[in-house]
């Protein structure tokens, strides 16, 4: 009795180890995964209170499809004059941004060619994810390209409960280590599929303190992929109404001030004009010496319209116009784009 009862425990634990154990070695999943990784570098203006400056943007991505299509953190990239993405191996290569959604800090880059070592990732369906599921995280944590960190899924929250200036991301929370330089880079299952885009960790001590948040891959697919989100190259702020009051805007108006407007970009071609420097404005500071957009396609710049204008905006063919009114030095400005 003793003797069957001893090998039907043992056979039990054999199960329990089977099921447990990952379905692959983390080296060989590394390894896999790894030419889809990207690091990227960018380029770009900031504004100050000592006038208009150069700085660069280390961040990560991940090429999800074979044509050159990268996705990454709308923070690294969306204002940028200049973005080159870093293969595994080194060979670097132009990109632009060719949709991007700040509201769940994605973007979709395209590169100018796809290197030999690159290869496109899979994509899982992160509904399917749970709390306590093993992840890897792989990106360049301050530069240091193609970096490897494990972990497991934390937590999981739903749109507009962690961040209110991201609405749109559920996000996964993660203890896998995230550092500057991970922003963008995906995060695999243990199936080597991605199952979300990082965004940012929160951190007193100014390092990673476990709490890690990604965006998830469905969130992703659907605003970049599915709906492809309007990118307009530019970044601001939205007035408050005194600011507006302070700033002599016409009566009854709102508007979004801009701060930066990237090289190339649809806001660029508009005819769109970047602050020159930043000062301080009822206690805030707020960028001066740029446009004040007023309104697109004859709807206020405000935050009740922020979702509406980026879906008008998406929704039109290439090539077709759309008008937009800026405050200028004083005056009232009707400029014509046109969607890319």
């Amino acid at each position: 009795m003793k003797i069957r009862l001893a090998a039907l425990l043992a056979f039990a634990i054999v199960l329990g180890f089977e099921e447990t154990a990952p379905a692959q070695d983390l080296g060989d999943l590394f390894r896999k995964v790894t030419p889809s990784v990207v690091v990227i570098r960018a380029r770009g203006r900031d504004v100050s209170n000592v006038g208009v400056t150069r700085f660069s943007e280390i961040g990560s991505g991940v090429m999800i499809e074979a044509d050159g299509k990268v996705m990454t953190a709308a923070h690294v990239v969306n204002a940028m004059d200049e973005i080159t993405v870093e293969a595994v191996g080194g060979e670097s290569v132009s990109a632009r941004v060719i949709a991007s959604e700040p509201g769940a800090d994605l973007s979709l880059l395209k590169i100018d060619r796809v290197p030999t070592s690159m290869r496109a990732a899979t994509m899982a369906d992160s509904n399917t994810v749970r709390v306590g599921d093993q992840v890897m995280v792989i990106g360049a944590p301050y530069g240091l390209s193609h970096s490897m960190s494990v972990g497991w899924i934390s937590a999981r929250w739903p749109p507009n409960t962690v961040y209110k200036h991201m609405p749109l991301a559920e996000f996964f929370q993660t203890t896998a280590t995230i550092n500057t330089g991970n922003s963008g880079g995906p995060m695999f299952n243990m199936a080597g599929e991605v199952i979300g885009i990082v965004s940012h960790n929160i951190s007193k001590s100014g390092g990673s303190e476990g709490l890690g948040f990604v965006v998830t891959i469905n969130t992703a697919k659907k605003l970049l992929l599915e709906k492809k989100s309007f990118w307009a190259g530019l970044e601001g702020q939205l007035l408050t109404d005194g600011q507006a009051d302070l700033l002599n805007l016409p009566p009854g108006a709102t508007g979004y001030i801009i701060k930066t407007v990237a090289k190339d970009s649809p806001a660029e071609q508009l005819g769109l004009r970047g602050a020159t420097m930043m000062v301080n404005l009822g206690g805030d500071q707020v960028p001066l010496g740029g446009d004040i957009l007023l309104t697109v396609e004859g709807m206020k710049a405000e935050a009740a319209n922020l979702t509406k204008i980026r879906d008008v905006l998406s929704s039109k063919p290439p090539g077709s116009s759309y008008k937009v009114t800026v405050l200028r030095a004083g005056k009232v400005l009707e400029l014509t784009g046109r969607v890319q």
